[in-house]
């Protein structure tokens, strides 16, 4: 029997491929992730050319030093941010599931399972 098409294992079992269309908000969220990661670069570079001036004497580069190495490490997790919710709308991960039990209407009990006995 070669060369049919019907059986247990003919075709695809993925189903119907999805015609990908553009979205604009994937172009916003990436658009997003480009600046956050041009602005860590900037500031990473920043950073290190103010504890240069700091190790060499300026006291107020040290502040500079501090402030530009907080909005690195805010402009990377910003970015990260951004790349997981692009992969949340392209399909790639998926939002967490709901623990056992849990539907959401009503509020959980204070003190958890025992307290609720």
């Amino acid at each position: 029997m070669t060369g049919t098409s019907g059986g247990k294992r003919a075709g695809s079992r993925r189903g119907p491929r999805q015609r990908t269309r553009f979205q604009p908000a994937l172009l916003g969220l990436a658009l997003g992730v480009t600046a956050c990661i041009v602005a860590w670069g900037y500031l990473v570079w920043a950073a290190i050319d103010f504890g240069s001036s700091a190790r060499s004497g300026n006291s107020t580069a040290w502040w500079f030093l501090a402030t530009a190495s907080v909005g690195a490490v805010a402009c990377l997790f910003v970015g990260l941010m951004l790349i997981a919710a692009i992969s949340r709308r392209l399909g790639i991960t998926k939002p967490p599931e709901k623990p056992k039990g849990d539907t959401g209407d009503e509020p959980r009990p204070v003190g958890g399972r025992r307290a609720a006995r």
